[in-house]
């Protein structure tokens, strides 16, 4: 049951971002377009932005469902921009009132994911340490949320799927021959 007064306050809330800044909608107008009392809205989400944060982590993890092998990897990160751009309305209006360490935050633990998944397949016969394999997927982490932050900056105008397309000509085989030199160093 809690799970479906979350996704009513979800729908409700990105409803309401249809008509009116993130930062101009109130706990009220949230409970009163579906149908549930302030305190249930609290035994969920300690404010607004817990509701947009908890969203937008739903929405990825429903993107990235099953999708973070190096043979899924390029399907997994088109899917991220499929699930932002599908929400244009919502991510512009959070990009707008949030902070940019806000959205970063919430797109670094989107990316770490799928990536962190990609390095330790890679790495999984290599004698790489842990210290080496994080550094290889935040160094992919910071590339993609740059580009994305930048596609989202100027309005998601940009074709996401070339976007994507150019990131895995970019990276190709990359990841393996990071492991692979870090390897040759004895890191």
């Amino acid at each position: 049951m809690s799970n479906i007064t979350k996704y009513a306050l979800e729908a409700s809330l990105k409803k309401l971002l249809l008509k009116k800044p993130l930062d101009k909608i109130t706990i009220n107008d949230l409970t009163s377009d579906c149908g549930i009392s302030r305190m249930a809205f609290y035994y969920h989400f300690k404010d607004i932005y817990d509701l947009v944060e908890w969203s937008c982590l739903e929405d990825a993890t429903k993107a990235l469902q099953g999708k973070k092998t190096y043979d899924t990897w390029q399907e997994g990160l088109l899917q991220i921009f499929e699930v932002v751009f599908e929400n244009k309305p919502f991510i512009l209006n959070a990009y707008r009132c949030l902070s940019r360490e806000q959205i970063e935050n919430y797109l670094f633990h989107l990316t770490y994911e799928l990536i962190a998944g990609v390095v330790e397949e890679q790495a999984a016969q290599a004698p790489i340490s842990e210290h080496a394999k994080k550094f290889i997927a935040e160094f992919y982490k910071y590339s993609f949320v740059g580009l994305m932050l930048d596609w989202i900056k100027h309005g998601m105008k940009e074709n996401y799927e070339e976007i994507v397309h150019n990131i895995c000509i970019t990276m190709h085989g990359t990841i393996a021959n990071s492991i692979h030199n870090f390897t040759k160093q004895g890191e």
